[in-house]
């Protein structure tokens, strides 16, 4: 009997029900959040995704949504959030301010938040459409489906 055909199987079976049941806690510090939140409407149904209820203690979450503008002074509770999330975990920069700092280009912003954690998706945007929202939820689960799981 091949077993590696079996565990390919088991990957894959496992990386789909990951890919649908995206628990994930969402870090909002700024305007980003209205649509972060109109995502979650009926017009654009996050939850057809399978990422529709937040979390928000990080031992119960795989996916954290970095939202909005992050000060140096916030970046240690970032980190903390992160590190207390059990794997496999994956994050989403979500808006420009937090890809690259924005238009905020001074001494209290963070540059980019992947100067802090390792970051999975960005989503661009001031702040992006919940079409880009979807895009890159959409891109995030192609990538967990196509992870070796552990």
């Amino acid at each position: 009997m091949n077993t590696g055909s079996f565990t390919s199987k088991l990957d894959a079976m496992i990386g789909w029900a990951r890919k649908f049941s995206i628990f994930q806690y969402p870090f909002v510090t700024a305007c980003c959040g209205m649509e972060y939140m109109a995502t979650a409407c009926s017009h654009y149904d996050v939850d057809r995704f399978g990422a529709g209820l937040p979390r928000f203690s990080p031992r119960q979450s795989d996916v954290l949504f970095v939202v909005g503008t992050i000060s140096h002074k916030i970046a240690p509770v970032l980190k903390q959030i992160y590190d207390q999330m059990a794997d496999p975990k994956w994050v989403v920069a979500f808006g420009v301010c937090t890809c690259t700092g924005g238009f905020y280009d001074n001494y209290a912003t963070v540059q980019g938040i992947d100067t802090i954690i390792p970051v999975d998706v960005y989503i661009p945007g001031c702040p992006p459409r919940p079409e880009n929202v979807l895009d890159g939820l959409i891109k995030l689960q192609e990538k967990i489906q196509k992870q070796k799981q552990e």
